[in-house]
């Protein structure tokens, strides 16, 4: 339980106490504040007493003793609020969870909820608790979901996604959710596995967060009944008021593939919805690109800018979400007993912060990074280290033959198409848009080989170990290049590869087991950038290939995907072609 992850031990508590009997200097004082008392919905005046790693005071008295290490903040021209949270975070889009979270801190987003699905598909459990125990250690509070299947096809599913990994998740004390419920139709269809976990969920007084695209009345009423409290799939305002009405918590998503905040906050307005205690938003796990402006910060200036009332804005990222996972006693608020999560305004209309405390640490101070904003993080000690693949691809790998193939309607939608091209040569013309597609175990046990129609006219050769299971992806026209690439990407410890009459034209290196990245974020940023226009310009048409990338063997999509058991129709449940053992 939350309660456990920052429990302050008894001799910590004392210390607190001897602050306020005048016995013991606060850490930090921030003076004058006008800050945001969210239970009363207003800005009050006080002065904010902060010592260690938590604020232990809040009111109208100066503290009796200070000493040489009590910083006193002159906030008399500042604003002070809670430090935002963010509680849908894929962070593995390229960036890791410590890069993601030493950025968002940056920009006052210094709470965060994160999908697990790396840790369960990459590491044993033990080690995935051990990396979770040591992330406690970072000045950023990091929880994260139980993921209760791999969202594919994998042969493996019953043993990483067992009864008994799924209820050690669940106990974990830094796991304050189940979800998301991608596999929600197993669920309704009666997979009584699936209700025992959801129910030992809620018995631990955790929540359940959906996964449920354009569900109707009914269904978003069937799930509420199975144990979902909430849901981030709403793409209209009448979506929104169906969850609110069926009693789910609501998080608006605005994301790379779904920048959606705008429009749904215009159809609420029309639908006169303004009581925002049960909304939410997040930014869904986007790519690294995606947050040059932001991460919570861009969605609180969002959302002021659609005329949702200021201080309900800042709630929505705050207190609502703290409120919703019963932890207001840590996060969500300045008040005293919560963790010292702090951000300091210039003013209200402008929320990226020019100073930010997490866990009583200075992220930044006065618009300037601070030291404990970039410290690194020893991945390899986890098995995060530069894939090392003891196998080669021959000229025999790539040999295609499949009557089906794979269309993409969108970035991320796919569709099953008969193929009618001449696929026996090496290399296939650039007047189309159809290229060879291949899927490529990460131990090279087998492979599956089909046509990918709609990703790009001219992209010669591609190969990437980022992809949503850890298993390779080659796409191209050539098959020279495309096992170029293939090479060169086994020579970089993983990543991703893109070549050119055999010559690489763009790489970028993920050495963390070859699906992410340790670079920092602003640099991942200009490198994704990169990736998009060596992409655009080869006829890549759509706007967002980490996200095309990733999803190619995710079955939570329409219609079709190719996943490590096969080519796997998702609507019908079934595998249409095999993968080929090598």
């Amino acid at each position: 339980m939350p309660e456990q992850r920052y429990r302050w031990k008894s001799k910590h508590i004392r210390q607190q106490l001897l602050v306020l009997n005048g016995q013991k200097a606060p850490t930090i004082v921030l003076k004058d504040a006008t800050y945001l008392n969210a239970r009363m919905k207003q800005w009050k005046k006080a002065h904010i007493w902060v010592y260690q790693d938590r604020i232990v005071y809040v009111g109208s008295e100066m503290p009796k003793h200070t000493d040489a290490s009590t910083e006193i903040i002159d906030c008399s021209e500042k604003y002070v609020v809670p430090g935002y949270i963010e509680p849908h975070v894929h962070p593995f889009q390229l960036y890791n969870p410590q890069t993601f979270s030493q950025y968002a801190a940056k920009h006052g987003t210094t709470t965060l909820f994160n999908d697990n699905l790396i840790l369960a598909l990459q590491l044993e459990q033990k080690t995935a608790f051990s990396l979770i125990e040591e992330m406690k250690t970072l000045p950023q509070s990091l929880y994260w979901w139980c993921r209760f299947d791999s969202q594919t096809e994998i042969d493996e599913e019953a043993d990483i996604f067992s009864h008994t990994n799924i209820t050690s998740w669940l106990q974990n004390e830094a796991v304050l959710q189940g979800g998301e419920l991608t596999s929600w139709p197993k669920l309704l269809d009666g997979d009584d596995l699936m209700l025992h976990w959801v129910q030992e969920t809620k018995r631990m007084r955790k929540h359940i967060e959906g996964h449920f695209p354009g569900a109707s009345a009914f269904t978003l009423a069937k799930m509420k009944l199975l144990g979902a409290d909430s849901d981030h799939e709403s793409m209209t305002g009448e979506d929104v008021v169906a969850r609110l009405t069926q009693g789910y918590d609501v998080a608006l998503r605005h994301s790379s593939i779904r920048p959606d905040l705008p429009k749904l906050l215009q159809g609420l307005k029309e639908l006169q919805v303004d009581y925002f205690d049960h909304i939410t938003m997040n930014t869904d796990g986007s790519p690294p690109s995606f947050y040059q402006n932001g991460v919570s910060d861009m969605l609180i200036t969002l959302a002021i800018s659609e005329g949702v009332p200021v201080l309900d804005a800042y709630n929505m990222v705050s207190v609502n979400i703290a409120r919703y996972y019963n932890m207001e006693h840590l996060h969500g608020h300045v008040a005293t007993g919560c963790v010292a999560n702090i951000n300091i305004l210039e003013d209200p209309m402008r929320p990226t912060p020019v100073s930010v405390l997490a866990k009583g640490k200075w992220m930044k101070k006065e618009g300037k990074e601070q030291a404990l904003a970039s410290v690194e993080f020893p991945w390899e000690k986890f098995g995060f280290s530069p894939l090392k693949l003891d196998f080669d691809l021959t000229m025999d790998d790539f040999q295609f033959s499949m009557p089906v193939g794979v269309k993409m309607k969108n970035a991320v939608i796919m569709e099953p198409y008969s193929i009618h091209l001449n696929v026996s040569g090496d290399v296939l013309a650039s007047d189309h848009d159809e290229s060879f597609l291949v899927l490529v175990d990460r131990e090279g046990k087998w492979r599956i080989n089909t046509l990918l129609k709609g990703f790009a006219t001219n992209v010669s050769g591609l190969a990437s170990s980022f992809s949503n299971t850890g298993d390779f992806i080659l796409i191209g026209k050539s098959k020279k290049d495309m096992m170029c690439a293939f090479k060169r990407m086994k020579e970089i410890g993983g990543g991703i590869v893109i070549t050119e009459d055999e010559k690489v034209v763009y790489e970028l290196v993920l050495p963390l087991k070859g699906v992410m990245s340790n670079l920092p974020m602003e640099e991942l940023s200009k490198r994704e950038v990169e990736l998009k226009k060596v992409l655009g310009e080869r006829g890549y048409k759509h706007d967002d290939p980490v996200y095309s990338l990733l999803f190619f063997s995710s079955t939570h999509l329409p219609y079709i995907r190719i996943t490590p058991v096969g080519i796997y129709d998702v609507m019908n449940k079934k595998v249409l072609f095999p993968s080929i053992m090598r």
